[in-house]
């Protein structure tokens, strides 16, 4: 079969990976935020993952959906001419951490609409092991009124997308496949071998290639809440916490993970989605939700160490100011969701500190949309009584820091990303 492939979702995940298809087949890219439709129709993407170069030689003007190359769409009946769907939607948890598999199973009902014989659909989200074949499923043979495996084959490949990585793109990172049956797995696995220079590995199962998604993540997650214990305690020690590491690193085995905020849309939130279903099938995680719980708790951390260097130097905390540089979840990315550097902005104001926040990779509307913080546009000309670079952006190198502080000034660098001299504390 030609596969004529619709990309459900023009996010981070989905646009790279429509971009890689388009090259080599028809892609319908699909998502239902108009202003993102609009923007990459003109040849633009914010997000900064692929290039407007690249974007523009893959772009169709026109509706051609048998030539190849990708056209952009918010309207669902273009998918009518796809055979193949690909599906990479956000799986994000709600208040209370718990999955919220709304955008997955609206999705779902898009592609069933217009599901016809013979078609594949393949989920690229991350969800717990078993919700591709018990959530998702049932939505697009509901929709359809096919079924599984007589009229229409599943898959599953997880994302492996890591924003603002340049080296590490779509096609240069191992994709592992899987599907439904034995046929349907080597027809998947052979599409994705078409424009994956790294290679695929096929799992045995959509459930193995689920699974090792939500590991993935939760390992990291856990690693890293390893180590922001450690400076919780060589803190308390008076010890360096990189200077520990790097020493401990001089072993040919010893992991190299470091201290921080841990946010985004993956590893801050993915190992709720396993313990969820953990706790479905009767079981308690305790390491996974104990590494949840300090990382979550890092932000609050941060401004807890701020605010006792600020009683040691005499800087009166109530009324203070403080300038905050960074808001994105990751360095030299412009991706804000789930940033857990908001912690450590809220806690501070817990204290009636004023704080401004300054990031100029972050997006000032999308800001104040989804935290309701008027972000400054420019460099501050003022000085402030606390700096805090939250998030390590190369750009913060050259950063004219002595500017900014005031005569007793407290700086602390939650990265390590400044000469360790010129900061009076970091993690």
């Amino acid at each position: 079969m030609r596969h004529k492939i619709g990309i459900i979702g023009l996010g981070y995940v989905g646009l790279p990976l429509a971009v890689e298809f388009a090259k080599k087949y028809p892609v319908v890219g699909f998502d239902i935020n108009q202003t993102r439709v609009s923007e990459l129709r003109s040849g633009k993407d914010i997000t900064l993952e692929v290039d407007d170069k690249d974007l523009g030689e893959v772009l169709a003007s026109s509706r051609d959906f048998d030539a190849d190359g990708l056209y952009v769409t918010d309207n669902p009946s273009d998918l009518t001419h796809c055979n193949t769907y690909i599906v990479t939607v956000p799986t994000p948890t709600d208040k209370n951490n718990r999955p919220v598999l709304t955008p997955l199973i609206k999705a779902s009902e898009t592609v069933g609409k217009v599901l016809k014989k013979g078609d594949y659909v393949i989920y690229e989200s991350t969800v717990y092991p078993g919700a591709t074949e018990e959530d998702c499923v049932p939505v697009l043979e509901r929709c359809s009124g096919l079924r599984m495996n007589k009229d229409f084959y599943v898959g599953y490949s997880p994302e492996r997308i890591n924003p603002g990585d340049k080296e590490h793109t779509v096609s240069k990172i191992l994709k592992v496949t899987s599907g439904s049956t034995p046929d349907a797995a080597e027809i998947i696995d052979n599409l994705y071998k078409s424009v994956i220079t790294a290679g695929t590995f096929k799992a045995s199962s959509i459930k193995v290639a689920e699974a090792a998604k939500v590991i993935e993540n939760s390992q990291r997650d856990i690693n890293i809440a390893f180590v922001n214990e450690l400076s919780k305690i060589f803190n308390r020690m008076g010890i360096d916490t990189h200077e520990v590491l790097e020493a401990a690193g001089t072993k040919w085995n010893f992991l190299p993970f470091k201290p921080g905020l841990v946010g985004g849309h993956c590893i801050g939130v993915d190992p709720y989605y396993l313990a969820q279903k953990a706790q479905e099938v009767g079981y308690h995680p305790e390491i996974i939700l104990a590494g949840r719980r300090l990382n979550d708790s890092m932000g609050q951390y941060v401004a807890s160490e701020v605010i006792k260097l600020m009683l040691k130097k005499d800087i009166s905390v109530k009324g203070s100011k403080v300038l905050m540089l960074g808001i994105t979840f990751k360095e030299n990315c412009p991706d804000i969701r789930n940033t857990r550097a908001i912690d450590i902005y809220h806690e501070l104001r817990s204290y009636d500190v004023q704080v401004d926040v300054y990031d100029p990779w972050a997006n000032t509307d999308e800001v104040l949309h989804e935290y309701g913080i008027h972000s400054l546009t420019t460099i501050p000309d003022e000085k402030y009584d606390a700096v805090i670079l939250a998030v390590a952006h190369k750009t913060f190198g050259s950063l004219p820091l002595e500017m900014l502080k005031k005569d007793n000034c407290v700086v602390y660098d939650v990265k390590a990303f400044l000469p360790k001299e010129m900061v009076d504390g970091r993690l």
